[in-house]
């Protein structure tokens, strides 16, 4: 393609229309792989060259973040972070448009977070073409270990995502959901405040 129409693609994308690889060259200096690199190089120790990286790698980032290495991002800029997340290791933010996490969010081992797919039919995935859509997961989430959360998915308040789930449809506020792809399993209810609480006589 000799000329691109920036606004055009970027319209496209905001639409989840697909666009290619060669289209959306021009938002390579968002990327933030050499940062993101460096971060997981980065000893525990040295937390704070570790927090002023996650400020230069993510677009936001809140207050008492804790990320466990390794992490990848596709681009980090994309990526926006409430107060007091915690990620742990192996978690993969496919960030070709944005991801917003909420307040007290708990991510598990091994997580990936995917705003993009391809399409089904080969012809269309020349040039790498696909589709993005923005994934928010709201305050207070718990993603168990080895989920995954697919393009165009909200996850709502306090709500727990199960291991190995396959998250491909919203999932409301205050329940549990698991399975592939992921359905609610129950509520939340405050019969869970008094799970675990005392040794079993």
């Amino acid at each position: 393609m000799s000329h691109i129409d920036e606004r055009e693609v970027l319209e496209r994308i905001r639409q989840g229309l697909i666009y290619s690889e060669s289209e959306a060259s021009f938002q390579s200096p968002m990327r933030r792989s050499d940062l993101v690199f460096e971060y997981n190089q980065t000893p525990p120790r040295e937390s704070g060259r570790r927090r002023e990286l996650l400020g230069a790698i993510f677009g936001s980032v809140g207050e008492r973040p804790i990320l466990n290495s390794p992490f990848n991002a596709g681009f980090g800029s994309n990526v926006h972070i409430g107060d007091d997340f915690y990620g742990n290791v192996n978690l993969t933010f496919v960030d070709d448009v944005e991801i917003r996490i909420g307040d007290g969010v708990m991510i598990a081992p091994n997580v990936t977070l995917t705003t993009t797919g391809h399409p089904v039919h080969p012809a269309r995935r020349v040039d790498f073409a696909r589709f993005s859509e923005p994934i928010v997961i709201e305050d207070k989430v718990w993603i168990g270990s080895n989920a995954v959360v697919l393009p165009g998915v909200r996850i709502g308040y306090g709500s727990v995502i199960g291991a190995g789930s396959v998250v491909s449809n919203d999932i409301p506020p205050m329940v549990v959901a698991v399975g592939v792809p992921a359905r609610v399993l129950r509520p939340i209810s405050d019969d869970d405040l008094a799970t675990r609480t005392t040794a079993a006589e």
